[in-house]
């Protein structure tokens, strides 16, 4: 079987960490979480800054590569909100020589996507919650998508969400 990279995205609160767990789990696949490691990083002294961000994505691709080359499938839960952001995961599939999924889950609904942002409960200690202005300010300036990716409502449920993608893959 060859090594496969499954990358979830989508604007905070539309629930990729929830879809991105389920996958791994369907999978007996390695979850790697951006927030996670920039929590870890803030914790550690890094400013919260662009830089600690992409010191955190460089992290989490550098860990995907490594279980790639162990033979596991990895689920990667991040924004990927711009080009730079989606090459990341694009030269660690290289790397290892992994098949590459995009997921780009998406919300439509505005005020059940503001309700899940505003009542979720992550035990970070150092990461901040965004905002609801926060979130409408990074979907403004959300790069288009060049590479094939597979949209997705994330409306509908996470078990449902997580066997279209299973369907999906290679």
């Amino acid at each position: 079987m060859v090594d496969v990279l499954i990358v979830i995205s989508g604007l905070p609160g539309t629930g990729k960490s929830a879809i991105a767990e389920a996958v791994a789990a369907e999978l007996d696949a390695v979850h790697l979480s951006i927030d996670v490691v920039e929590d870890a990083l803030l914790g550690a002294g890094l400013p919260p800054s662009w830089q600690t961000g992409v010191a955190a994505y460089e992290t989490v691709r550098a860990a995907a590569e490594q279980n790639l080359a162990l033979g596991r499938t990895v689920v990667v839960d991040a924004v990927n909100d711009s080009t730079a952001a989606r090459m990341t995961w694009i030269v660690g599939a290289e790397r290892a020589q992994a098949d590459l999924t995009f997921v780009l889950l998406t919300l439509d609904d505005g005020d059940e996507h503001r309700r899940r942002l505003e009542s979720r409960q992550r035990s970070f200690l150092h990461l901040p919650e965004p905002t609801w202005s926060d979130v409408q300010l990074r979907a403004a300036s959300y790069e288009t998508w060049n590479d094939t990716v597979l949209q997705l409502s994330a409306a509908e449920p996470v078990h449902e969400i997580a066997q279209t993608i299973l369907q999906h893959l290679p």
